[in-house]
């Protein structure tokens, strides 16, 4: 087995997220049903922090571009960000139609806590 004693770990955080489209919805209900549709009908998660509940899409980093966006400048691309206020957190969304979507408290990540204090301030 190989030695690892010189194996370096470092913690780079991301430096910018550029989100390209965004969409309020009135209540955590629409934004669920939103999550279901663009999902195919199938269960699909949202996030929670700071009083937001949310949902992304990223860009590919399939490409050079974006790759070297990612490697170079710690920037990441998403497609869109969905979001509705939601200021108590609860682990299940059921809207009336039946639809469930399970919610992740993402409450303790620095990345998904500062995107849901940056969504508050949107209009």
């Amino acid at each position: 087995m190989e030695e690892i004693s010189e194996l370096q770990i470092q913690y780079k955080p991301f430096k910018e997220i550029v989100v390209m489209e965004k969409t309020e919805f009135p209540t955590p209900d629409d934004l669920a049903r939103f999550t279901n549709i663009i999902a195919g009908g199938k269960m699909s998660g949202i996030y929670w922090a700071q009083g937001i509940a949310f949902i992304y899409y990223p860009l590919s980093i399939n490409t050079e571009t974006t790759a070297k966006e990612l490697v170079e400048y710690r920037r990441i691309y998403w497609a869109f960000l969905s979001f509705a206020h939601m200021p108590k957190y609860r682990s299940v969304i059921e809207t009336k139609e039946k639809i469930i979507a399970p919610v992740l408290d993402m409450s303790t990540n620095p990345l998904f806590k500062a995107v849901a204090e940056w969504l508050k301030t949107q209009k």
